[in-house]
């Protein structure tokens, strides 16, 4: 039984934010004095971010960046919104940008609504009941008895662990049709005050949305001549004595990350031992990997996996692209990854790689 990725789609939010605007608000929320404020910008151009996503940003009048969301911090006690006003945020904003992202999906997919069985939602950065499986139901027309589940708070690979998900439900009825959403609005996160920690997460994170068709040997007639691939195996490594290195909290004001400067050290020592075994399980080994799709969690956790498994110069282009020009999106970003891999026809084995709070490691063959 094979569990075969019809198609891929990605939204984003209709503003994008350039480095000087991003620069700008959080130096505005997060600066007290001028050295606070350079120190900050000399960080903002060490990300490797050029642009982002951010359903907060609009256009003025003459057609210059602004939002209105984040007031400017009023000392040094100001935490910014509530917890509640975020999420009240999230209500608003996430829908449509999910919605967007799975009837791209759908589309390209050839797939009838009719015929979706499943729809697993992903996000970490916010949460509603009814939820985004329910509008996503509701407004891409899916049949009222699709089952629903939720892949809540895993953070950056949680697309990873959508797709086991997605694989699970197609090895119990070859019939299935999965479709799978990520939708995560980071920026409603950004945390007041001068915190190294907090403002080097503000750098790197973004809002944007990914969709998947998942489906099995007897699925439904569908127009795709070539899926993406077969999800061929997946893992999982929890990284000893790491809980510490990364985690995700709530706030009164907002989800709090936590982003220590050990997690690059982590990967390089713990991956290779654990991925080489893992990948001879189904006949790979590092060689034979045609695209790493590797999370662009950050710069260095990109320098650390290159270490880690002696990658050849230009294996990690693509996900260093997705960072540059769109941030760090949580569990969507390899959404995007993936979909640059099929616009790019990047050869197969694909081999899908993130991290989390654990630490944890996910992986994922696509073949």
């Amino acid at each position: 039984m094979t569990a075969q990725i019809l198609s891929i789609a990605t939204a984003q939010p209709t503003h994008k934010a350039d480095l000087a605007f991003s620069t700008h608000c959080a130096q505005s929320m997060s600066c007290e004095d001028e050295s606070q404020a350079v120190k900050l910008a000399k960080l903002y151009r060490r990300t490797g971010v050029d642009t982002r996503g951010s359903v907060l940003v609009e256009k003025g009048d003459a057609g210059e960046l602004t939002q209105s969301f984040y007031p400017p911090m009023q000392d040094g006690c100001d935490r910014g919104p509530t917890m509640a006003t975020r999420n009240e945020r999230f209500a608003e904003e996430a829908p449509a940008l999910a919605c967007r992202a799975g009837q791209g999906a759908l589309d390209g997919s050839g797939i009838s609504p009719d015929d979706v069985t499943h729809v697993v939602t992903v996000t970490c950065t916010g949460f509603t009941a009814p939820g985004i499986d329910v509008q996503l139901i509701d407004k891409l027309g899916l049949p009222i008895t699709t089952q629903r589940i939720q892949v809540g708070f895993m953070g950056c690979h949680g697309l990873v662990n959508a797709l086991r998900t997605a694989r699970g439900l197609v090895a119990a009825d070859s019939d299935a049709v999965v479709l799978i959403v990520c939708i995560e609005l980071c920026s409603l996160h950004y945390q007041y005050g001068y915190d190294a920690q907090r403002i080097v997460s503000g750098s790197l994170f973004a809002d944007g949305s990914a969709g998947l068709i998942v489906a099995g040997d007897d699925c439904p007639a569908s127009s795709v001549d070539t899926p993406l691939g077969e999800i061929v195996s997946v893992g999982s490594c929890l990284i000893r004595d790491s809980h510490d290195a990364m985690t995700w909290r709530i706030g009164d004001n907002g989800f709090i990350m936590t982003l220590e400067a050990s997690v690059p050290g982590f990967i390089e020592t713990n991956l290779r031992e654990f991925l080489v075994p893992w990948l001879a399980k189904s006949g790979l080994d590092l060689d034979s990997i045609g695209g790493w799709a590797v999370h662009p969690g950050g710069v260095r956790i990109l320098q650390s996996v290159e270490t880690a498994l002696e990658l050849p110069s230009g294996a990690l282009d693509v996900s260093r692209e997705v960072l540059r020009e769109h941030g760090n999106m949580s569990s969507a970003t390899l959404g995007f990854v993936l979909q640059k891999f099929q616009q790019r026809n990047v050869p197969g084995p694909w081999l899908m790689l993130g991290f989390g709070p654990g630490l944890e490691i996910e992986v994922a063959v696509v073949r």
